[in-house]
Order: C-alpha cells, then sequence, then structure tokens
C-alpha cells in the first residue's frame, strides 16, 4: 500500500532467520513453503523441524500460490497509526493447496463480498526495493 509519492508506507515484516529465506524467495515473485524431504510434509511457517515427523531436512519447495479462504477479518479500527488510510481491509486465512494456511492482506475484493472458500491466489507487491511482500487477491 503505496501512498501517492509511490512510497510504501506499512510497516515491513521482519526478515530474520528463516523468515529471511521465505521473503528472498518472495522477492523472486515465487512463494515457496518448506517441504520436509524424510516425509514430505509441507510447513508453513518456517520453523527447523518437521512437525509430522521430526527431522530437520526439508527443501524449499514452490507452491501453486492458490486456495481457498477458510476464515477472514475485516479491519476497520486500525492497530498503529500507519494503517489509517488503508481500513477497512481484509486479512483472510487461506488454506493452500499444499496444506497449509497462510495470512497476508487481500485486494481487490469488497468486504460485504467475502465468503468461506473463496478462491484466492497469490501476488506479488515490490513494497520496496529490499522487500517483496505476498498478497492474496480473488482467483482468476
Amino acid at each position: 500500500m503505496t501512498n501517492p509519492g509511490g512510497k510504501y508506507q506499512l510497516p515491513l515484516p521482519a526478515r530474520m532467520g528463516l523468515a529471511a529465506e521465505f521473503y528472498r524467495y518472495c522477492k523472486a515473485h515465487e512463494l515457496r513453503f518448506q517441504r520436509c524431504t524424510d516425509c514430505g510434509a509441507w510447513r508453513h511457517l518456517p520453523r527447523p523441524m518437521c512437525p509430522e515427523c521430526g527431522s530437520f531436512n526439508y527443501q524449499w519447495a514452490r507452491a501453486s500460490g492458490r486456495g481457498k479462504v477458510y476464515s477472514w477479518i475485516t479491519v476497520v479500527q486500525p492497530m498503529l497509526p500507519a494503517f489509517n488510510d488503508a481500513v477497512p481491509y481484509i486479512v483472510p486465512l487461506v488454506d493452500m493447496e499444499e496444506g497449509v494456511r497462510m495470512v497476508a492482506m487481500l485486494e481487490g475484493v469488497a468486504p460485504e463480498a467475502m465468503h468461506i472458500g473463496m478462491a484466492v491466489e497469490v501476488y506479488f507487491e515490490d513494497a520496496t526495493p529490499e522487500i517483496t511482500l505476498p498478497r492474496f487477491r480473488k482467483a482468476r
């Protein structure tokens, strides 16, 4: 979400540890999740150990970027002043095709049009020269 001068105005996520790897792929406009190389389980949020088998072995596997809305919130009262001009905005919890859940802002859908099961897809917003953010939009 940029202002009229084109500068991104909202807080940016921390890019430390395994989250830095996730955002490195986003910068390349690729959605990748960790996938256990021992049992094949997908995981997100990034973490060192597989919750299914306990393995520390994984790869960053490319994800489809498609999913369905499991739930959502419509933010009407900003928690930080930086979000004053953004309200109302929608933040869905999305069941991704890979079996993980992901949260990101949803663009281009009116709050009254939201429904559980809505098909969405990821796209990428180049927020700054250093960071690209995943966002959701209604699937085409």
